[in-house]
C-alpha cells in the first residue's frame, strides 16, 4: 500500500519515521489546539486525542515540510515541481465505486444537522470571528460539461448547518455564479480529511474544466476511488474521514470575517455566500483535520502548486530556466526565485517579467544562475549581496495589481521589484570564481574528533 493512499496510511507513516506526535492531554478547541501545532511547525505533525466536548480526535500538520511532500510522492524534493507538472498535464480518470467500497459511507446523518456539536472545528487566531474549516476540499460540478472542480476556502460556521464561504473569483465561484443568475442553488460537498497528495492537487493552477481529483489520481499513480454524495450530485474520495453535503444559497449573503490569513494578518470581515449543509457522512471513528492558517502546512500547499505553474509560464519566455521556489518568507506568494541557465544577456530581467505576468501576488523576484542553491536562503542573500548592482540590475515597476492581503498596498495596487542576480556573460573568470575547499566534500568529521 502506498504511504499516502488515505490520510490514515500517510499518519501511520508518519507515526514509524516519529513525526507525528500524539497528544495525550485534553485541549479546547478555542486556540489550545492551534497553538500547540504551531509549536511542532515544521517538526512533527500533531495529533489530539482528546479535544474537550468531542469524542473525535484531530489532527494537523501533516505535511509541513517540502521534503513531506516529496516523500509522500515517493521521490526527492528536487523532482516534486516536476511530478505535479506531469500529474497536471496527464490527469488519470477516477475510479467510482459504490457505497459498500467506501469507509466514508460507514455513517449518514441526514437529519438534525449541527455542525458545532458533531464535529470539532477550531478557533485559530485571537480575532477569529468564529470556528473555521480550512482544510476541507471544496467540489461543485459544471452542470453542462460533469466536470467537477476541487478548491480550498476559509469557511466560517455561522449557523448549525449553515458556513460563511470567501468565494475568490475563480472557477468555483464562476460556476456559482452561472448557478445564481438563473436562480439556483449550487450544490457542492466539503471533504475533510484525505491524503496529502489529493490535498495538494486540489491547488493545482489549470484551465476551468480540469477535475483535480484526476491530478490526484495521477500523482498517486493509480485512479483515485470516488464515492457519489447521498443528496447532491457530486463524487468525493472514498475513503475520505467526513464530507459535508451542501448548496451555496442564491442571492444570500451573511458577514464572515475576519480571519488569519497566509500573510499572518487578518482578512476583514464583510458579506460573503453561504453554504447550507443537508448531509454528512463519516467514517467509523472519524479523525477531523485542520491548518493552521500561515504554518508551514498552509504555505506549502499554496506554494508548490504555483511554482509548477511558475516554471511553466517563465520557459515560455527563458527556455534556460532550471528551478523556481516560492519561499517561505514571502509566504509561498509574494517572493519567487528563480534559477536560470543563461545564454543571452537580458534574459534575467526577462526571467523577473514572466514571472511577475504569471500571477498577481507575486511581488518580489529574484533571478540567479544555476550554481546557487535556491532552496537555500543564505545561498540566495549571498547572491543578491555579490552580483547585484541596482543602478543596473533593479526592475521596479509601480502601480500593478497584487494582493489586496497585503497591507503594504493600496488596495490591491503596489509596486513590484526584480532582482537580476545573474553573472554578465563577459565577466573575467576569476572575478565570479566561488572559493573552494579541496576535500571538503569527503571529510567525516568522526575521523577527526
Amino acid at each position: 500500500m502506498r504511504r499516502a493512499q488515505t490520510l490514515r496510511t500517510w499518519l501511520e507513516y508518519l507515526r514509524q519515521t516519529e513525526r507525528l506526535a500524539t497528544i495525550e492531554k485534553q485541549v479546547s478547541l478555542q486556540y489550545e489546539l492551534a497553538a500547540v501545532t504551531k509549536k511542532l511547525d515544521g517538526v512533527k505533525a500533531a495529533f489530539f486525542k482528546q479535544v474537550e466536548d468531542y469524542s473525535i480526535p484531530v489532527v494537523s500538520g501533516i505535511c509541513s515540510t517540502r521534503e513531506q511532500f516529496a516523500e509522500a510522492m515517493e521521490t526527492d524534493p528536487y523532482d516534486v515541481i516536476r511530478r505535479f507538472t506531469d500529474a497536471v498535464a496527464s490527469p488519470l480518470p477516477c475510479k467510482q465505486v459504490g457505497n459498500d467500497e467506501a469507509p466514508v459511507k460507514e455513517n449518514i446523518i441526514r437529519e438534525d444537522i449541527d455542525l458545532m456539536r458533531l464535529l470539532p472545528i477550531p478557533v485559530h487566531h485571537e480575532k477569529d470571528a468564529g470556528n473555521y474549516l480550512t482544510a476541507a476540499l471544496f467540489i461543485v460540478r459544471d452542470p453542462v460539461t460533469r466536470k467537477q472542480n476541487v478548491s480550498i476556502h476559509r469557511l466560517q460556521v455561522t449557523g448549525k448547518n449553515r458556513l460563511g464561504a470567501l468565494l475568490l473569483p475563480r472557477h468555483t465561484y464562476h460556476l456559482y455564479k452561472q448557478a445564481e443568475s438563473a436562480g439556483r442553488a449550487l450544490e457542492c460537498a466539503i471533504v475533510i480529511g484525505v491524503d496529502p497528495l489529493t490535498l495538494l492537487a486540489s491547488q493545482a493552477s489549470t484551465p476551468f474544466g480540469v477535475d483535480e481529483l484526476e491530478i490526484a489520481g495521477a500523482l498517486r499513480g493509480e485512479p483515485l476511488e470516488v464515492v457519489r454524495c447521498e443528496t447532491v450530485d457530486i463524487d468525493v474520495p472514498a475513503f475520505a474521514e467526513i464530507v459535508l453535503e451542501g448548496k451555496i444559497l442564491p442571492h444570500v449573503r451573511e458577514p464572515e470575517g475576519p480571519f488569519g490569513e497566509f500573510p499572518k494578518y487578518y482578512g476583514p470581515r464583510s458579506d460573503k455566500e453561504v453554504v447550507e449543509i443537508m448531509a454528512i457522512t463519516h467514517r467509523h471513528q472519524p479523525i477531523f483535520y485542520t491548518i493552521v492558517p500561515a504554518g508551514y502546512e498552509h504555505l506549502l500547499l499554496g506554494g508548490i502548486p504555483r511554482e509548477a505553474s511558475l516554471l511553466q509560464s517563465i520557459k515560455q519566455t527563458v527556455p534556460g530556466v532550471k528551478a523556481v521556489h516560492m519561499s517561505l518568507g514571502g509566504t509561498c506568494r509574494y517572493h519567487a526565485i528563480v534559477s536560470i541557465l543563461k545564454r543571452n544577456e537580458g534574459e534575467g530581467k526577462n526571467a523577473i517579467l514572466a514571472a511577475l505576468a504569471n500571477s498577481f501576488d507575486i511581488k518580489h523576484v529574484v533571478v540567479v544562475d544555476e550554481d546557487v542553491d535556491i532552496f537555500n536562503m543564505e545561498e540566495v542573500e549571498w547572491a543578491i549581496a555579490t552580483r547585484f548592482q541596482a543602478e543596473r540590475d533593479l526592475v521596479v515597476v509601480h502601480g500593478a495589481q497584487g494582493s489586496k492581503l497585503d497591507p503594504s498596498t493600496d488596495e490591491g495596487v503596489g509596486s513590484k521589484l526584480g532582482f537580476d542576480c545573474t553573472i554578465p556573460l563577459d565577466s573575467e573568470p576569476m572575478r565570479y570564481l566561488r572559493v573552494k575547499i579541496p576535500q571538503y566534500e569527503g571529510i567525516n568529521l568522526e575521523d577527526y574528533l
